[in-house]
């Protein structure tokens, strides 16, 4: 179902979309429009009702396969003939008339199918499902953050292995079947590294994900830049190793290898963790006891799954929180849990269908019976059907989006801002709403998957939003897409959507150095390349040619392409909506681009020039652009904002070199831009629009000083994160803050303002703030210590400041810890190697009467740090 839903959707788009293509100009006969239309509309009604009331099977429902072929064969007649008149400038006239005939069959096909689809509905009818509408806000209330229920003892023997006196290397092998909560009770303990008692015990943590299909590389590359250090694509797998056996020695390190299939895979890292006899830890979960019993030193962890009593909690919890179970539902809530034969992963899975549910007892026995037949199966079977019953409940806008989680490699982490919703997009699965951007509905869309419990909220992955999905949920979704002939994945190196009965790609996704096997890409949607193979990048753009139909194009040359190696022809794709380009040196972009309607996301890392927008096309208004990057010296005139009135990301660099700076004052016309990044001249007279909830702002010039613009930054209604970088200056060296200024703000970061010596602020002044970074201020006196009254201040963070200023972040520690309680505050301190002859004076100024510790370890990132020690008062020193 989730196939033919998803075809036909995507076929509306490119009949709705045709009337926006460039040149050369494609219609369609309009009464074959309106006829496609009727008929796309209705099979889509049809769809959303229609339940053939199937138990899981490995055989599609033949009226569904039928559906999907008829749109299948819709799109392809148009996106085929799209590609003839492209590549033949429109000179090939006699292919109207065969598009023509083309759609007339599909015409026929289509009425056939919805001959068949009324009589359905007249014989046995069609009832919505027990769901709730589409835009219905109603979510679980389950916190996805690692919630435990019935694992305490097992939580309390996990912490006691931890902290032990034994000083050998440990291995805790955490074993039980999949989703019975051996991850859950890993992340727990990961995030009680916060606790004072585990941050005294353990100096630094990391977490590895191994999965079936692992690479040693990528672990010892994950583990690396958990711990802040930089990672050289370049370096070998035994390079990266020894790199992080150095970080290691001398250290009291806990890691936690997740999902291991192989003891192979211990053997090609074991001898890259060190053991001094310190009570370093490595907490291992895996599915299988003989893996657990091989490996040394090991203490294992048995996951055991719960029982009524505590099923019932589980339940519970994610079906209502802290809401009370109503009486008319409890016993038939009892008897679902109980089916669920104490397997958490499915309690809470099928808690997450029952929150999303009606919540009447008809509605729930359904579920209940469907529960019942499955509980003589074997374990794996039985817990297959029940999130299959879960998958088969779901709205059918939703189960396209889920089965495509099956596209990404196990246990991968998945950017749900810049990567999921704008694949669900650019496959067409996306159905519009009025005056709702299709970003919006499709992050409506995951979270509804996610309030589901079908899709979890990554917590390892920090500094930008990520979610993954379960590997059991992942086999099913790879089960049902073969079944309904959804995408066929290939090796995990290409992945294809064959969403064509005539098997032609429509996706592919290459991250690997070796060049896959030709490809058809005349009618490729998805293309994305991170580290192309370099014959198969000249292809690529010798052949552009060919996609014309693409929607979604991410390339990552090597540095040998330089500047205007992109093809000209990029800019004519008339349904591009994604183009992210890394590597390639200032672009510039023909006119062409101001012609490009669907377009929604542009970002060149090394630079893209704009032309002017055609001074005669006042019409032309690229409506659908949020994102737009990183743009050289481009004039902000009036009429350039008018063309893009949605952007909500922008990233450009202005150095001065127009004769009229001031028309960077028409920004603030930019009323939906959230997100701004921007190096300026000093001499702009920027106007910020009231909308930004994010600004970074950088100059060029080093004898400027920026009051009059930090007082418009400063009133900024909705501004959460502030971030002022390299050149911007302070009058006399002192920045004071006044009544009013940065009412929202959250996250405040200084880098490499060096002229700041003096800083006076009223803890008023950042009522709401929550992290303040300092890097690279060299002559900063002291941080205020009204930073100590702001209740919502949980972290501080100096690098390359003066021992002085380091010695306040102490001091803001200590009264914010008699204000607000212990452990509310963190200080994380970075020393350089310049500054490490400073380290033993530096030690006794911040801790007059404590030992402390020093160690030395090697950074590679912009930290540039090489010593870290540790501090009481929840001060972590790297």
């Amino acid at each position: 179902m989730a196939a033919a839903y998803a075809a036909l959707v995507s076929a509306m788009h490119i009949i709705n979309n045709l009337h926006h293509h460039p040149r050369p100009p494609i219609s369609l006969h309009i009464k074959q429009v309106e006829s496609l239309t009727q008929k796309i509309h209705f099979l889509l009604e049809f769809l959303q009702g229609y339940n053939p009331h199937r138990a899981y099977s490995k055989e599609a429902d033949p009226l569904e396969s039928i559906i999907a072929d008829a749109a299948y064969a819709a799109e392809y007649a148009i996106e085929s003939h799209i590609l003839d008149q492209f590549t033949n400038n429109g000179e090939n006239m006699m292919s109207y008339d065969g598009l023509y005939e083309a759609l007339e069959k599909v015409i026929k096909g289509m009425a056939s199918v919805e001959e068949e689809a009324k009589q359905i509905q007249g014989r046995v009818g069609v009832q919505h499902q027990h769901q709730l509408p589409p835009d219905s806000s109603r979510s679980s209330s389950i916190p996805q953050q690692s919630s435990m229920v019935g694992a305490d003892d097992l939580k309390r023997q996990m912490m006691d292995k931890l902290t032990s006196h034994c000083h050998d290397l440990q291995i805790i092998p955490i074993v039980g079947m999949g989703g019975s909560g051996k991850t859950t009770l890993a992340r727990n303990i990961y995030e009680e590294f916060e606790l004072p008692f585990l941050k005294k015990h353990f100096h630094i943590r990391a977490w590895a994900t191994i999965s079936q299909e692992y690479t040693i590389r990528e672990i010892f590359a994950a583990v690396l830049r958990q711990l802040n250090i930089g990672v050289d694509d370049n370096l070998s797998e035994c390079e990266l190793g020894e790199k992080l056996y150095q970080h290691l020695y001398h250290r009291r390190y806990l890691i936690i290898m997740d999902d291991m299939w192989s003891i192979d895979a211990w053997d090609r890292v074991r001898n890259y963790f060190p053991n001094e006899k310190n009570g370093s830890r490595i907490v291992v979960t895996t599915r299988l006891s003989d893996l657990a019993s091989t490996l040394p030193n090991s203490d294992i962890i048995g996951m055991k799954l719960l029982d009524e009593a505590d099923s019932w909690v589980l339940l519970s919890k994610t079906v209502f929180g802290k809401e009370g179970w109503p009486l008319e539902l409890e016993e038939i809530g009892k008897e679902i849990g109980k089916s669920c034969k104490g397997l958490p992963l499915s309690i809470v899975v099928i808690g997450g269908l029952l929150a999303k549910s009606k919540h009447e007892r008809e509605c729930w026995e359904e579920i209940g019976e469907n529960l019942n037949a499955s509980v003589n199966l074997e374990d794996d079977e039985r817990c297959l059907k029940i999130l299959y019953m879960s998958y088969k409940q779901l709205p059918i806008h939703l189960k396209p989006c889920f089965l495509y989680m099956g596209v990404f490699p196990e246990d991968k982490e998945i950017s749900t801002s810049d990567e999921l919703t704008r694949y669900w997009i650019a496959e067409g699965f996306v159905k519009a709403v009025s005056e709702k951007s299709l970003e919006e509905i499709a992050k409506e869309y995951l979270k509804d998957l996610i309030s589901r419990n079908l899709v979890l909220r990554s917590t390892v992955t920090r500094g930008k939003k990520c979610c993954k999905i379960h590997d059991l949920l992942r086999d099913l979704c790879l089960r049902e897409a073969e079944k309904e002939r959804f995408y066929n994945s290939t090796s995990g190196i290409v992945g294809i959507s064959a969403l064509s009965p005539m098997s032609q790609g429509r996706s592919l996704t290459w991250n690997v150095r070796r060049k896959p096997s030709p490809l058809n890409m005349s009618l490729l949607r998805i293309v994305k390349s991170t580290r192309f193979h370099y014959v198969l990048q000249r292809d690529l753009f010798g052949h552009m040619d060919q996609l014309v139909n693409s929607r979604f194009l991410v390339v990552g040359p090597p540095s040998r392409l330089r500047e205007g190696n992109i093809p000209r022809s990029i800019w004519r794709f008339w349904n591009l909506q994604t183009l992210i380009v890394h590597n390639i040196r200032e672009v510039t972009a023909p006119t062409d681009f101001w012609y490009m309607p669907h377009i929604r996301h542009v970002n060149f890392n090394n630079g893209l020039r704009l032309p002017d927008p055609p001074n005669d096309q006042d019409d032309i208004v690229l409506g659908n652009l949020q994102r737009l990057g990183t743009v050289f010296d481009f004039k902000w005139s009036k009429q350039v904002v008018k063309k893009i009135p949605n952007i909500k990301k922008l990233v450009f660099c202005n150095t001065g070199e127009h004769d009229d700076d001031d028309e960077m004052s028409n920004l603030d016309c930019l009323t939906k831009l959230e997100s701004l990044e921007c190096i300026i001249s000093p001499r702009s007279a920027i106007n910020f629009p009231h909308s930004l909830k994010r600004l970074v702002l950088r100059t060029d010039s080093l004898s400027y000083c920026w009051e009059d613009i930090l007082d418009k930054v400063g009133v900024l209604p909705h501004l959460q994160k502030l971030t002022l970088g390299l050149g911007i200056r302070f009058n006399e060296g002192k920045w004071e803050t006044t009544e009013g200024q940065f009412r929202s703000l959250k996250f405040l970061s200084l880098k490499y303002c060096d002229n700041l010596e003096i800083w006076k602020i009223e803890s008023s002044h950042f009522p709401c703030l929550e992290r303040l970074h300092l890097d690279g201020l060299y002559n900063l006196q002291e941080i205020p210590l009204d930073f100590a009254e702001i209740p919502t201040l949980r972290e501080i963070a100096v690098s390359g400041c003066t021992d002085s200023a380091v010695v306040s972040a102490k001091r803001i520690s200590e009264e914010h810890e008699d204000y607000y309680g212990e452990g509310a505050l963190q200080v994380l301190v970075y020393l350089n190697d310049d500054e490490e002859g400073l380290l033993e004076s530096f030690v006794l100024k911040v801790n007059e009467n404590t030992t402390t510790k020093v160690h030395k370890r090697e950074m590679a990132m912009h930290t540039a740090c090489t010593s870290c020690f540790t501090l009481p008062n929840r001060i972590t020193h790297h």
